[in-house]
C-alpha cells in the first residue's frame, strides 16, 4: 500500500450516522449499508482521485454500457474486529488480484492498488464502529466496477466507475441445504468468463436455481458444460466432497472461480493432516460413494458462509441423504478458519492484515 493514502483520497463525511438505528443482532445479509462509500471514476484513460462520500444513489446515463453489455465485476470480502478493537482483513491481496483478473477478462481497466487497497483501508478506518466484535460478526466489503460510458455500440466502454460499499453481517446460516446435481444447466463453459466474478455469471444462475427451489432444493451443484460428468461448484460457492477421510475438490479452471475460502480451507486441511486431493470429481464416483456408504460429507465454501454443509442431494430424481456425523470435518475447518479471521487463534499462514 502507498504511504500517501490519505492525501490521495478526497473525504466528504456524512453529517450524521444511521448506526444507532441498526439492530446488529438481527441483520439480513446484504440489506443494510454503512454511512459512507468510495467512488473512483476512470475517464480518458486515467483513474481520477478516489472520493469517500455519504452512501447515496447516483445518476447514470440510460445508455451506460453496464446496462446493455454487462460490463460489471465485483468482489466479496470481510473485515473483522478483535478484542483489542483492531480491525483486520483476510487475504485482501487475493481479492485485489482476482478483481483485476476479472477486469482484464471483461476488457475493463485494471484498478490501481492505491485506489483499491488504500481506498478500502481508509473507508474501513472511517466506518470502524460498524465492525462489531465477536465470532460471527463482520463487515462485508463489496468492491465493484461498472461501465458508465454511454452508447449502445457493442464495444467496451471508455468510462468506468469503481466503488466500495460496506454492509454489517452476522454469521451466515441458511438452514439445512439440499441440492440437485445439474444434468442440463451449466454455470460456465470453457473459453467463457466462469473464472471471473462477473455479474452476469450470477444472474445466469437465477433461473435454474429457481427451478431447483420449486422442487424443494436450495441450490444446484453445477457440472461441466460438455459432458455433465464432472462436479464443479455448489450454488455460488466452491464445493468439497469427503469420501472416507479424504477431501476432494475440483481444480480451478476457466469454468471454476479461484475462491479465497477454497484455497484457505485446502491449506488449513493440509496443516491439520487431512488428506486433500485437488482433481476432477466425477458424478459417478460420488454417486457410488453415496451408495456404498463412503461419502461422508459435501459442503460449499465461500466468503458469506465460510462453510455451508449439504445434508443431501438429488441426481436423476433419486435422493441421497448424507450421514449425520458427530465431528464433521466441514464444521471443524470452519471453526478453525473463523478463529484465524477473528484473531482468536494464531495465524500461522500470515493471512490476516491489520487496518
Amino acid at each position: 500500500m502507498s504511504n500517501n493514502a490519505t492525501e490521495d483520497i478526497v473525504i466528504n463525511r456524512a453529517e450524521s450516522t444511521k448506526i444507532d438505528a441498526v439492530n446488529f443482532d438481527n441483520l439480513v445479509f446484504g440489506e443494510i449499508f454503512t454511512d459512507h462509500m468510495l467512488i473512483c471514476d476512470y475517464k480518458q484513460g486515467v483513474w481520477e482521485k478516489p472520493i469517500i462520500q455519504p452512501y447515496a444513489p447516483f445518476l447514470i446515463d440510460p445508455s451506460a454500457k453496464v446496462f446493455h453489455y454487462g460490463q460489471a465485476i465485483f468482489e466479496g470480502m470481510k473485515a473483522y474486529k478483535d478484542d483489542n478493537e483492531d480491525v483486520w482483513l483476510f487475504r485482501p491481496e487475493e481479492n485485489y488480484n482476482r478483481f483485476n483478473k476479472s477486469a482484464k477478462r471483461l476488457a475493463m481497466p485494471e484498478v490501481p492498488e492505491s485506489v483499491f487497497m488504500d481506498g478500502m483501508k481508509k473507508l474501513l478506518e472511517i466506518e470502524k464502529e460498524w465492525v462489531k466484535k465477536g465470532i460471527g460478526n463482520s463487515l462485508y466489503i463489496r468492491p465493484f466496477m461498472i461501465a458508465t460510458g454511454p452508447g449502445v455500440i457493442a464495444a467496451p466502454a471508455k468510462f468506468y466507475r469503481f466503488m466500495i460499499i460496506l454492509s454489517p453481517a452476522k454469521a451466515y446460516y441458511s438452514g439445512e441445504v439440499k441440492v440437485i446435481i445439474a444434468e442440463h444447466f451449466s454455470r460456465a463453459a470453457n473459453g467463457g468468463i466462469g473464472a471471473a466474478k462477473a455479474a452476469g455469471n450470477y444472474s445466469a444462475q437465477f433461473y435454474p436455481t429457481k427451478l431447483a427451489n420449486e422442487m424443494g432444493f436450495q441450490q444446484i451443484i453445477w457440472t461441466d458444460d460438455a459432458t455433465h460428468s464432472k462436479l464443479e461448484e455448489a450454488g455460488t460457492m466452491n464445493v468439497f466432497f469427503r469420501i472416507n477421510d479424504t477431501l476432494y475438490t475440483a481444480p480451478t479452471s476457466e469454468r471454476i472461480l479461484d475462491g479465497v475460502t477454497r484455497k484457505s480451507l485446502i491449506d488449513l486441511a493440509k496443516r491439520e493432516n487431512i488428506n486433500v486431493e485437488v482433481r476432477p470429481v466425477l458424478v459417478e464416483e460420488v454417486i457410488a460413494a453415496a451408495e456404498n456408504g463412503t461419502l461422508q460429507e459435501v459442503f460449499g465454501a465461500g466468503t458469506a458462509a465460510v462453510v455451508n454443509p449439504i445434508v443431501g442431494f438429488s441426481y436423476k430424481e433419486k435422493y441421497y441423504e448424507l450421514p449425520k456425523l458427530d465431528n464433521p470435518i466441514a464444521l471443524d475447518l470452519k471453526k478453525k478458519l473463523t478463529a484465524i479471521q477473528h484473531k482468536v487463534a494464531k495465524d500461522t499462514f500470515g493471512w490476516t492484515v491489520k487496518i
